[in-house]
C-alpha cells in the first residue's frame, strides 16, 4: 500500500507521465508476448529485430531522462553526457567479455581475444571483478559517477557555468575519446569490445534473451522516470530549480550551491552510466566511437525537441528522434546531419518549449476558447 501511495503521489499532476509509464506497461507486455508467442507468418508478429530496436530507444530515451535532470531542473548544459554512457557500456562490456572465456578465436581462458592478439601475458589489473555481474554494474555506474564528482565538484566550486562548461565537457569526452582509441589502454582500441555470447548464463542471441532485456530495460526507465519525478517534487528539487531561476540570489541566502549542483549532476551521471551498460547487450559491440562528442550534442537535441523541464518530453524527443533517424539514414544517410540541424534550429525558434509545451499550450489555448 506504501509504494502504491508513493506512486500515486510521485504522478500526481503528471498527466504526461502517467501515459507514458501506461505505454511503457503495455510495451513490456505486447512486445515480448508478439515476438515469442505470435507465429512468424502472423501480420501482428513482432520481430526480434524491432524487439532490438526499439529496446535502444528506451536506453536512449533514459540517456535523456538523465540530461533532462541535469539541464531541465538544474540549469547545467552537459556535453559529455555520451562520455558518462560510454563509460556505462564499457563496465557492462568488459563483464560480457569476461564471459566468454575459452570460447574466444584464441580459446584463452582468461585473456579476450584482442589482448592475446597484442601479445599481453596478463589480465589489467583494472579488469579483475568484471567476470562478476554485480560488480560490474556497480562499476558502471560508479566511474561516471566518480568522474562526474571530481569534474562538478572542480567546476561549481569554481563557478564555472554556460558555454565554458560545456566546451570543458566536450573537451573531456574528446579527450576520453582519444584515449579509449589507444591499444595500450586495454579496452580494445578502435575494435572496442564485440563478440559477447553470454548473460548472466543466458545466450545473448536467443529471442528469448533478447525479450528479457527489452522487458528489463523498460522496467527500469520506469522506475527511474519515477525516481526522477519524486526529487524534482521534493524540498531539494524546488531547491534545485530555484537555483537554475536565481543562482546568485540562493547563493546569497545562503545555500551551499556547488552541492545541489554537484549532486544532481552526479545522479545524471549515474542514470547515464546505467543507459550504457542495458545498451551493450542490444547492440553486441561497444567501442570508443560512443565518446564521439557529436553523441552529446544529439542528446541535448533529443531533450530540446521533446521538451526540457518535463521529463516525460525528453523520453518522447529521444526516442522520436531516434526513429526518424532509423527511417531517414536507411533511405538518405548523408543528409541525416543537416536535417538534424535543421530540426534544431527550427524547434529552438519557433517552439522553444519543445513538442511538450507545444501542446500544452495549444490545449490551454482550446480550453480558453471554450
Amino acid at each position: 500500500m506504501r509504494s502504491k501511495s508513493f506512486i500515486i503521489e510521485t504522478l500526481q499532476g503528471d498527466t504526461g507521465g502517467r501515459i507514458l509509464i501506461a505505454i511503457l506497461l503495455c510495451g513490456c507486455v505486447v512486445f515480448p508476448v508478439f515476438n515469442l508467442l505470435v507465429p512468424q507468418s502472423s501480420a501482428f508478429h513482432i520481430s526480434t529485430y524491432l524487439v532490438t530496436l526499439f529496446g535502444k530507444y528506451l536506453c536512449f530515451a533514459l540517456l535523456a531522462l538523465a540530461l533532462d535532470l541535469a539541464w531541465g531542473y538544474c540549469g547545467i548544459l552537459s556535453l559529455g553526457h555520451g562520455a558518462f554512457f560510454a563509460l556505462g557500456g564499457y563496465g557492462m562490456g568488459m563483464y560480457l567479455m569476461r564471459q566468454i572465456g575459452d570460447r574466444g578465436v584464441y580459446g584463452d581462458p582468461l585473456l579476450p581475444d584482442f589482448m592475446v592478439f597484442l601479445n599481453w601475458t596478463e589480465l589489467p589489473w583494472y579488469w579483475y571483478g568484471f567476470n562478476n555481474f554485480g560488480f560490474a554494474m556497480v562499476m558502471a555506474m560508479f566511474v561516471p559517477g566518480l568522474l562526474a564528482f571530481v569534474f562538478g565538484w572542480l567546476a561549481f566550486r569554481s563557478r564555472v557555468t554556460g558555454v565554458y562548461l560545456s566546451i570543458i565537457l566536450q573537451a573531456l569526452t574528446y579527450a576520453l575519446m582519444l584515449a579509449f582509441f589507444r591499444n595500450e589502454m586495454g579496452f580494445g582500441g578502435n575494435n572496442g569490445l564485440t563478440d559477447f555470447k553470454d548473460i548472466i548464463g543466458f545466450n545473448l542471441q536467443t529471442d528469448e534473451t533478447r525479450a528479457v532485456l527489452f522487458v528489463v530495460t523498460g522496467l527500469i526507465l520506469i522506475l527511474v522516470y519515477l525516481f526522477c519525478r519524486h526529487i524534482v517534487k521534493s524540498k531539494f528539487g524546488r531547491v534545485v530549480v530555484s537555483i537554475r531561476d536565481a543562482e546568485s540570489r540562493m547563493r546569497f541566502i545562503g545555500y551551499k550551491v556547488e552541492n545541489y549542483k554537484t549532486s544532481i549532476f552526479v545522479l545524471s551521471a549515474l542514470i547515464a552510466g546505467i543507459a550504457g551498460a542495458l545498451y551493450v547487450p542490444f547492440v553486441g559491440i561497444i567501442n570508443p566511437g560512443e565518446f564521439e562528442p557529436l553523441n552529446s550534442i544529439e542528446i541535448v537535441i533529443w531533450v530540446a525537441i521533446g521538451g526540457r523541464s518535463t521529463l516525460y518530453g525528453a523520453v518522447l524527443g529521444a526516442i522520436l528522434v531516434n526513429y526518424a533517424k532509423t527511417r531517414f539514414t536507411a533511405v538518405m544517410p548523408e543528409v541525416w546531419l543537416f536535417a538534424l540541424g535543421g530540426l534544431f534550429i527550427f524547434v529552438t525558434l519557433f517552439l522553444p518549449k519543445g513538442l511538450v509545451g507545444f501542446f500544452s499550450d495549444l490545449k490551454e489555448k482550446m480550453e480558453k476558447k471554450a
